[in-house]
């Protein structure tokens, strides 16, 4: 193992985003590309959003994603704990620490009071920022309103001159002082900062890079400054952009799914996703967009980042599950295919159910779309309402119809493999042939009979998966309806 050492620290006060898992997964290539640590850091300190269960979704997302950390709630680690809402102690010490070396001042501003402050200054057109007037107390004064009972901030002086580094990705920023007011690092209810807590946490747990979206580059001058005065070596920071909508502005569920668990839920396959999110910055030295994780570890460098907006492009994204989902077996794809023929009320016999997966494999975006594609065999086809009813009143398909009843009656057994399907099929095709039908005058009005649609499966499936009593009862329907329709069939 390496010294690096990355942190993903997503706050459970909701689903786990897009967006966010990018960043883990950012976190992920570069630590296992150097051979360092990921940390999962809970930041859970707004008490009254987070919840265990967004907690616990989080976790499970990120492990069905495939980017398990090394140390973190749930596996632990030397540097715990890893939640945030655990760590008070620290943060209090933390803040001891600044006071005592004149780096924070206690804050007696009322809310009102701060608000009116920040009016007045947008007024005149300056930047809203703290106007020191605690820090211009004397430290009689600031102890007698303590003795007294009175409730106080503790804001972090902010220090003169520029504080600058140098950026992953985006390379050196510089920001001023002047533009940065002294910012409260625990506020009156006695609760941490986010940018304190992030810094406490980033220094206890030796965090080395710091990979996070670019709406977190004004932090870093604030935290920078913490690091600085509480004497502690500053990690490495790289922000990647932000992932916009196709039109331009920021990705919500108005454009469609944007939680992990969504996609998850229509039935996406994670190593697509992955695949996809990794391309929505990062882009690889050739024209390749097909990676499986172990290959984008191999690839991945924080130098191929580009700094310009990503853009969501579910199309993309729909065609690379569906290449995943054509590279699974049989077997496979129909365990993944059965919550959702669950849910829509379909079962399939144990020898039906490969045949099914192979048959609907090439019509699947995602999972999702299983039963819409599945449902054909399992559904009644009543020839006199099927949309595609002349095609068995075409010339000859009434001979077809016998002919196809005839050879499938001589099926060995209920179900057959497609194999076995292909040859009966075979020969089936060869007497039609000798009855003088070719080309779509066999395959159309079978498909029609077997199916009631024009398109789907190809016919070998349907033979095989339909099962004999199935097949025969149809052909049979349909049969019986050329023959209630005298003079429009003739052979």
């Amino acid at each position: 193992m390496s010294d690096v050492r990355v942190r993903f620290a997503p706050s459970p006060t909701g689903s786990l985003h897009v967006g966010s898992a990018r960043t883990a997964l950012y976190n992920f290539l570069f630590a296992r590309h150097q051979g360092g640590t990921m940390v999962l850091r809970i930041e859970d300190t707004d008490l009254k959003r987070s919840t265990g269960e967004h907690d616990a979704s989080i976790m499970r997302d990120l492990e069905w994603l495939g980017l398990q950390a090394d140390e973190g709630p749930d596996v632990g680690g030397a540097f715990g704990p890893y939640r945030q809402s655990e760590r008070a102690g620290l943060y209090e010490s933390g803040v001891q620490q600044l006071v005592a070396g004149g780096w924070a001042y206690p804050c007696f501003c009322p809310q009102e009071k701060l608000d009116e402050l920040k009016a007045i200054q947008l007024a005149r057109g300056d930047m809203p920022k703290y106007d020191g007037c605690c820090l211009r107390m004397s430290a009689d004064q600031v102890q007698a309103r303590l003795a007294a009972g009175e409730e106080a901030a503790i804001r972090f002086r902010v220090p003169a001159g520029d504080v600058s580094f140098d950026d992953l990705i985006h390379g050196p920023i510089t920001f001023s002082s002047e533009v940065i007011g002294d910012f409260i690092i625990k506020r009156t209810d006695g609760g941490f900062a986010y940018n304190f807590a992030v810094v406490i946490d980033d220094a206890g747990m030796q965090i080395t890079h710091v990979i996070r979206g670019e709406d977190h580059i004004t932090n870093t001058a604030r935290q920078l400054m913490l690091l600085a005065a509480l004497g502690k070596p500053a990690p490495r920071y790289g922000h990647h952009s932000l992932i916009l909508a196709p039109d331009g502005s920021k990705l919500s569920k108005r454009h469609g799914a944007t939680s992990i668990g969504d996609f998850r839920g229509l039935g996406y396959l994670p190593a697509a996703l992955v695949n996809f999110l990794a391309l929505l910055s990062w882009h690889p030295g050739d024209e390749r967009e097909k990676f499986t994780l172990g290959q984008l570890v191999e690839e991945f460098d924080m130098d191929r980042v580009s700094k310009s907006p990503a853009i969501f492009d579910v199309q993309k994204l729909n065609w690379l599950n569906g290449l995943y989902i054509r590279e699974l077996g049989a077997g496979e794809l129909y365990h993944l295919m059965e919550p959702y023929l669950a849910d829509a009320g379909m079962t399939f016999a144990p020898i039906q159910r490969e045949v099914v997966a192979e048959a609907v494999q090439a019509n699947l975006v995602v999972l999702g779309d299983a039963p819409r594609f599945a449902d054909v065999f399992l559904e009644d086809v009543d020839p006199a309402a099927c949309l595609y009813a002349d095609t068995l009143l075409a010339l000859g398909a009434d001979v077809l119809l016998q002919l196809a009843r005839h050879a499938l009656e001589e099926l060995p057994g209920e179900y057959v493999s497609t194999k076995e399907a292909k040859a009966v099929l075979r020969e089936l095709m060869e007497a039609a042939k000798g009855e003088g039908l070719k080309g779509k005058s066999i395959y159309q009005p079978l498909r029609v009979a077997l199916s009631g649609r024009d398109q789907g499966p190809e016919l070998f499936y349907l033979v095989a998966g339909l099962g004999k009593g199935k097949i025969l009862s149809r052909l049979a329907s349909a049969s019986a309806f050329v023959a209630t329709h005298p003079g429009t069939c003739a052979s």
